[in-house]
């Protein structure tokens, strides 16, 4: 998922990004101050959500709301195994390529309607349908007949009912896959796969999730939202589990400066802060308040294969970053330098993961410029795209001090989070000539990493394209067994960074989570391996 300001920053992962906030319950430090918990907390959400429809969502900040406001079929658990959830079970065919989930009897919309399989079944196939245009349809493809809906030009009706996803009936839901893959129950936790409420998305369209129309099914309800301004919470008692759920109220600001963040924790006025600037890292490290978690994600420079053609320029490129310095002296979370695009941590690392050699930690300079020399054509005005969060320029002036070196002239082009995205596309902007992302795993298989940079994917931003590297991705898919699967990652893995390598990407670090967190929230917060939070789990308590 692509990292937003909220989830970069709770990542510090590079720099500080957008600060996910949560604050002090009703405008005190309610157990800090000894008086009356309340169990109200504020948060920061970072940036604005550019979407609350599952169907689109693509970003970490819109995840954290709908995660909170939506009912999965399952979860993922302390170890990111699934565990029931709105599905109570699921069943798995012998040969692995059906799968049944079987839901609660017990859920519920915000309108009074019980949620059925037949929900699910139509929220996925709109996302999936070719009017949707949804970045996330290809989390789908692994669905029998889900690609070829989604591509459709004509008969796309009878297309759609061939794709396998059937409601059995209401609590049954049935999914044809293309082959065994041992991640789909897992996947299945992932927002794009969130139902939604037909009768409601087909009344309001556009503004189905609007506050005044919006309907969900999950532990809290959208109780405010004024765009670019806050976004607020409030627990929904009529949840099939409210009882186990403590906070009352969530509200939600809007900050995308780390320092301000910071202050306001300091200041007592918020609970916790997800993402610190790089600068206040030496100074909060050694406090009572500094919690780290480990993060399964990377941080990411992206080329525009159209604009910067020469692999030859892209791998000097990649050569001449220092991501070590940058780390130490920018992120300084203690991140891991990069060897490859697919984290340490997943399953199968030491199989797939390249050791590129155009990911030097330190750099190579010397190397980088005798590979310039070779470029007969090389682009020397450089467009960078970042978005506006904290620490993402300070490793983008960096970057261009080691890209001066080479010859190259970079402009830093900097942009708030929608627009950004706007530029990136895909396709991304014509003046887009190098953009900074970061992906944090959907779920705990390589796939959803190396998915990525299909032909068609919706988060393909660097306009690279090798059938080659499709047909290994698909050859993956239907590859049951692990080692074997393995095996084929690492070959994708060398398509994009081994030695013949396209380069059209130049992972700089896996990523950390970082934050301040005040003891009142500190013992029940807690942000897993994907930089999920469920806030149905976090309680106020009196400081120890």
């Amino acid at each position: 998922m692509r990292i937003t300001t909220r989830a970069l920053v709770a990542a510090v992962v590079a720099g500080s990004f957008a600060v996910l906030a949560a604050g002090c319950g009703g405008g005190g430090a309610g157990g800090d101050e000894g008086g009356p918990i309340d169990q109200v907390i504020t948060i920061n959400w970072g940036t604005e959500p550019p979407s609350l429809d599952p169907g689109l969502a693509t970003d970490t900040t819109s995840a954290d709301v709908l995660l909170n406001i939506m009912d999965p079929l399952v979860k993922l658990g302390d170890d990111l195994e699934p565990v029931p959830n709105l599905a109570e079970s699921w069943d798995i065919s012998e040969d692995g390529k059906t799968v049944t989930f079987h839901l609660r009897a017990d859920g519920r919309w915000t309108s009074g309607d019980p949620v059925t399989a037949h929900d699910f079944e139509w929220s996925w196939k709109r996302t999936i349908s070719p009017d949707l245009a949804a970045d996330y349809a290809y989390q789908f493809f692994g669905i029998a007949g889900a690609s070829e809906y989604n591509s459709c030009k004509s008969g796309c009706a009878a297309m759609r009912d061939e794709v396998g996803i059937r409601a059995l009936d209401d609590s049954t839901l049935q999914v044809t896959l293309t082959s065994p893959q041992p991640w789909f129950v897992q996947q299945a936790a992932h927002t794009s796969f969130l139902a939604v409420h037909r009768p409601t998305v087909e009344q309001f369209g556009d503004n189905w999730t609007e506050p005044t129309n919006i309907v969900t099914n999950g532990p809290f309800e959208l109780a405010r939202w004024d765009h670019n301004s806050r976004l607020d919470l409030v627990r929904w008692d009529d949840w099939r589990d409210a009882g186990s759920v403590k906070l009352e109220r969530i509200n939600g600001r809007m900050i995308s400066e780390g320092t301000t963040a910071v202050q306001a924790f300091e200041a007592g006025e918020i609970d916790m802060t997800a993402g610190l600037p790089p600068e206040e890292l030496p100074r909060l490290k050694d406090t009572e308040a500094y919690s780290q978690y480990p993060g399964l994600g990377t941080y990411y420079y992206g080329f525009n294969v159209e604009q910067i053609t020469d692999v030859k320029q892209r791998r000097a490129m990649s050569m001449a970053i220092d991501r070590q310095s940058i780390i130490d002296n920018i992120a300084q979370a203690d991140q891991l330098p990069a060897t490859g695009f697919t984290p340490e941590g997943m399953p199968g690392f030491d199989t797939l993961n390249p050791d590129s050699p155009w990911l030097p930690a330190s750099g190579d300079i010397d190397q980088a410029k005798e590979l310039m020399a070779e470029v007969a054509n090389p682009k020397t005005d450089v467009t960078l795209l970042i978005n506006d969060s904290p620490g993402h320029r300070e490793i983008a002036v960096a970057v261009q001090a080691m890209w001066k070196q080479l010859g190259l002239d970079v402009t830093i082009r900097q942009q708030e989070w929608a627009q950004f995205l706007e530029f990136l596309g895909p396709p991304p902007d014509a003046s887009v000539d190098v953009y900074r992302l970061g992906w944090i795993g959907d779920y705990v298989d390589a796939m959803n990493f190396l998915e990525l940079w299909t032909c068609k994917s919706g988060n393909n931003n660097s306009n690279y394209c090798d059938p080659e590297y499709d047909a290994l991705v698909a050859e993956a898919r239907q590859t049951a067994d692990n080692d074997d699967r393995y095996e084929l990652y690492g070959e994708l893995e060398d398509k994009l960074l081994g030695e013949d390598g396209a380069v059209p990407i130049t992972p700089i670090y896996w990523y950390t989570y970082v934050q301040l967190e005040r003891p009142t929230i500190k013992d029940s917060l807690n942000v897993n391996l994907l930089n999920q939070t469920d806030y149905s789990k976090v309680e106020e308590v009196e400081a120890g």
